[in-house]
């Protein structure tokens, strides 16, 4: 990784469960409030949920990595994304868009039963590939041509 050092498994985990919280708790509060459950059963309200989330993450996942290269959680979990082989630096929004649509199409495609499945296998080959210790690149990232490294060192003492 060209000195960089690779951010560990656990602050990822940490950083995508606040960022789905930040996307996905708004836009689930929205769909459930619009579809009840009681007027229109669960489904619509889970499907609504599930695009949602995936549209909206893509939008907010790109726009703040091309923008700080970072997300609200990976700043909180002291994590950023860069261009594969870089240290630091600005990702661009293709590649950023790029990578939030891998990541997020799992989660749209969840509604539609043969799909779902596929969404979950997409997750455990996804994990597999984020504790391989060496690259520690999930899917989005190995498309993206994308890494998630650690803020917190000093990268003018790393060679």
């Amino acid at each position: 990784m060209a000195g960089a050092v690779v951010a560990e498994p656990g602050p990822r985990l940490v950083a995508r469960l606040i960022d789905t919280l930040i996307v996905g708790l708004p836009v689930a509060l929205v769909a459930r409030a619009a579809l009840p459950e009681a007027a229109y059963g669960a489904r619509p309200a889970d499907n609504v949920t599930a695009i949602g989330v995936a549209g909206l993450y893509v939008v907010y996942d790109a726009l703040l990595l091309a923008i700080w290269g970072r997300t609200v959680g990976k700043w909180l979990t002291g994590v950023r994304v860069v261009t594969a082989g870089e240290r630091n630096g600005s990702v661009g929004l293709s590649r950023t868009a790029l990578r939030a649509a891998v990541f997020a199409l799992p989660i749209a495609a969840r509604p539609i039963p043969v799909l779902s499945v596929l969404a979950g296998i997409f997750w455990v080959v996804n994990v597999g590939m984020v504790l391989e210790p060496t690259r520690r690149q999930a899917l989005h990232d190995r498309i993206a041509a994308t890494t998630v490294v650690r803020t917190d060192v000093d990268y003018s003492d790393v060679d």
